[in-house]
């Protein structure tokens, strides 16, 4: 087989290790050499990301965005979206999902991959016909889950179903907890194989049981030809295996490829410095982890809900939250643990642990998901905990609630008058203040220089290195350093 590759290192790479934290200028260097390697595809951004550039950074995302478009010219790329909303976890109106859809096209990212842990298929098949529409290729994505009722027909089933719809030519299988084993892979994948027949299959598993290069192993054996992964710095742990191991196993294997593994140092070596200057993880294997099956929490969301009930005070109390997911889950109906689920039962179990009654308290989401306004619940839901729930005043509220779905020229008259498309998107999923930050700040720093720290030390170390010269000088068109001995 010939097995092709999605490079994930610029947006899930960076999500799971990263937290999302990537600027411009950390990525400059690795730019090039990533264009060059041949990858089918780059996935590049997401709703998430452009939520942390504005919000914590004020870098302009939009200008970040084509930066990275414009430095690697000839290449496909990728953003990711929930069927039901683009940033946050309350439901957009349709037409802010189209406008985005279109507006990200516009910028070069022609490729869109949509999911629905909760497998609302009405909804799923509307968001992938508005890709269609708007001139972007969909890739309908199952997100695999370890439940008592998501078994393989299950996933098999939507995966007919996601084949069968106008315009869809590629599948996207993820396993995003990291928790799909090599057993199940070997019924899993082949039938979902055999159920889209032709259809282009995608497997990406996440590495946080060590196990996700052995279920990329079983992937190609069940005829599963493109692969996701993340150069080796921004791999493994909670985030995909990564690109030079996979290359190795699929050439052990005796498969082709496309890539340019001659690319790959440079890649590297880039992430390697830019986690050292910014302070950010790189990624190791993962230690083998039992208890992952238990609470099945995504790794990025690890780190958040350790960072949370730090600023609390609370960070020693993360072992009970733990250990409190689990029941959340089997109450819930058994959720597959993926955004938004995995956020709505983890801030559940935060909620019951920090109460000490569980259940006293519950966020709106947590409502809304009971009453159905997500999609289905396919499990079987407590139900003491569920009257608990919907017996307060706020869900009484909520039970009245219908998606909202004003037209774009109901939200322009919101803003300021002649705003663009992108301006717009900002301003109706974020905060006016972080946006107003954001635009007003002006160019994202895009300079691949790390520090001026890094820059002193190099002068330094070349005077040092010709003690017979009497001067030092350097040149750009932005400034000029001349260094010249005194004695």
């Amino acid at each position: 087989m010939h097995i092709d590759f999605v490079d994930q290192t610029l947006r899930d790479g960076q999500q799971s290790l990263w937290g999302l934290n990537m600027r411009a200028f950390e990525a400059a260097g690795a730019l090039a050499p990533l264009s060059e390697t041949g990858f089918s595809t780059i996935d590049l951004t997401g709703p998430g990301m452009f939520q942390v550039l504005t919000r914590d950074y004020h870098d302009d995302p939009w200008d970040h965005l084509d930066f990275l478009v414009r430095s690697m010219p000839g290449n496909t790329f990728r953003q990711g979206m929930r069927v039901h909303s683009a940033i946050g976890f309350a439901q957009s109106p349709e037409a802010i999902m189209e406008l985005w859809v279109r507006t990200m096209i516009r910028h070069g990212v022609t490729e869109h991959w949509i999911y629905d842990v909760a497998y609302d298929m009405e909804t799923f098949e509307k968001m992938a016909k508005t890709v269609v529409d708007s001139g972007g290729v969909v890739i309908p994505t199952i997100m695999y889950g370890l439940t008592s009722v998501h078994g393989d027909d299950f996933f098999a089933d939507r995966a007919r179903e996601m084949a069968s719809w106008a315009g869809v030519e590629t599948i996207e299988i993820e396993d995003a907890p990291g928790i799909l084993t090599p057993d199940r892979a070997r019924t899993l994948l082949p039938a979902i194989r055999e159920a889209v027949g032709g259809k282009r299959l995608e497997l990406h598993c996440h590495a946080t049981t060590g196990l996700g290069i052995h279920n990329y192993a079983e992937g190609v054996k069940a005829g599963i030809d493109v692969l996701h992964t993340a150069s080796r710095p921004m791999a493994n742990g909670p985030s995909l295996p990564s690109t030079e191991a996979t290359v190795a196993m699929i050439e052990w294997m005796g498969h082709s490829h496309s890539l340019d593994t001659s690319k790959f140092a440079a890649v590297a070596d880039n992430f390697i410095a830019a986690a050292r200057l910014g302070g950010h993880k790189l990624g190791s294997v993962a230690e083998y982890d039992p208890t992952m099956y238990d609470h099945q929490l995504p790794g990025g969301m690890t780190g958040s809900l350790i960072r949370q009930l730090g600023q609390h005070g609370m960070e020693d109390r993360f072992p009970e939250v733990v250990r409190e997911i689990p029941r959340v889950r089997r109450d819930f109906g058994e959720p597959i643990m993926a955004t938004p689920m995995s956020q709505f039962v983890g801030i559940q179990a935060v909620l019951n642990v920090v109460t000490g009654d569980p259940y006293s308290l519950s966020p709106d989401e947590v409502i809304h998901y009971l009453l159905g306004h997500y999609g289905p619940i396919y499990g079987p839901v407590n139900q003491q905990v569920k009257d608990r729930i919907l017996s307060t005043p706020r869900a009484r509220e909520l039970m009245k609630w219908e998606r909202p779905d004003p037209s774009i020229k109901e939200i322009r008259s919101k803003f300021a008058p002649g705003i663009s498309d992108e301006e717009l998107l900002l301003r109706f999923l974020l905060s006016q203040e972080a946006v107003d930050q954001a635009l007003g700040k002006g160019p994202v720093r895009k300079d691949p220089r790390r520090s001026s720290n890094a820059i002193v030390e190099n002068v330094l170390d070349l005077v040092s290195e010709a003690r017979a010269s009497t001067g030092f000088s350097v040149k750009s068109p932005e400034f000029s350093v001349e260094l010249r001995r005194t004695r």
